[in-house]
């Protein structure tokens, strides 16, 4: 098996594809791969390479950490992804799952009023000097926003990067704004691909379709609700009460604990629940504000040790509800 074999595989495992392999790629991913290869093909004296991760780009995702891992040495790679949350003063899933669902119940507290097409993220990437082989983590904002003829505007603003060794800044907090714009990717009408273009209600029954339309299947894991209710989050900013019946649903699926509270990557204070895939290759931690019961972050480790990828290694992370000032 080659490299670019391998290579295959472990960017499939990180972020399994949502649509068929030889589909064509849509207009604003044609976009960004040529911006891509315009910026790197022009010569530098010391050129960088940026590595990004940026929930609802087909183009940026997940995976690319991993390929990170398998251009660096190992002793390297162990030390590009973030570190590990720190959970304590565990309780009970049900008793996670009321907690956030009682927060959620809160009039005061209330998201959208009815789903809306605009979503926030955060997420992390990794800037690598190719002549010196130094690496800083450059966090990355996105605001993607679309209408209902599924045209509309990805803008990735940069975060304040940081060295990938410092272990304080891998902890809580660790995301700040620089303000600075990277990429504005306009979406044609008609493609922004989403099986989910219209308004959809908070029955359980309405959220089961969203999320079986997203991939779930009829007697899911955890691993697969969690798979659908990410791409779910990358497109739509939700209702509370269809929060609440995607925290049902996770609950009754197989694979889930809790496992406390801590602060995510912006101060947040959370819950966290963790989902063990099936093979038991990777886990994902899905964090619930305290403070509103909203799903606001997933983290997905890989578990299982393999020659360019060890166990343990946080793959990627994305954040939502994220402040509108910090995008900006």
């Amino acid at each position: 098996m080659t490299d670019h074999d391998v290579l295959d595989r472990l960017l499939m495992a990180a972020d399994p594809a949502r649509t068929p392999r030889d589909a064509a790629p849509d207009a604003a991913a044609l976009r960004l791969r040529d911006r891509i290869m315009r910026d790197t093909a022009a010569p530098r004296r010391a050129r960088r390479l940026t590595l990004t991760v940026a929930s609802g780009i087909a183009v940026a995702t997940a995976a690319v950490v991993v390929a990170v891992s398998v251009l660096m040495p190992q002793s390297e790679a162990e030390a590009v992804g973030p570190q590990p949350l720190d959970f304590s003063d565990a309780e009970s899933l049900a008793a996670t799952i009321d907690d956030a669902q009682a927060a959620l119940a809160d009039a005061a507290l209330s998201g959208p009023t009815v789903p809306v097409r605009t979503v926030r993220t955060a997420s992390w990437g990794l800037n690598i000097d190719m002549g010196t082989g130094e690496t800083e983590v450059v966090p990355q904002f996105a605001v993607i926003q679309w209408n209902p003829d599924q045209s509309g505007l990805t803008t990735i603003v940069n975060g304040v990067p940081y060295d990938p060794d410092d272990a304080a800044a891998n902890l809580s907090a660790e995301v700040s704004s620089t303000g600075e714009v990277a990429y504005e990717i306009p979406i044609e009408p008609g493609q922004f691909a989403t099986p989910v273009p219209e308004v959809f209600g908070d029955s359980r029954a309405e959220v089961v379709r969203v999320l079986t339309a997203l991939g779930m299947p009829e007697e899911p894991s955890g691993t697969d609700v969690v798979t659908a209710m990410t791409s779910l989050l990358g497109q739509w900013t939700l209702t509370d009460a269809q929060e609440s019946q995607v925290l049902d649903i996770l609950a009754s699926a197989d694979g889930v604990t809790a496992l406390g509270t801590t602060e995510d990557r912006l101060g947040r204070p959370v819950a966290g629940l963790r989902v063990v895939a099936p093979d038991r290759s990777v886990s994902e931690i899905v964090l619930l504000s305290l403070d509103t019961g909203r799903v606001v972050g997933v983290e997905r480790t890989n578990l299982v040790e393999q020659d360019v990828l060890p166990a343990g290694v946080i793959m990627s992370y994305t954040m939502w509800d994220v402040d509108e000032s910090l995008v900006r």
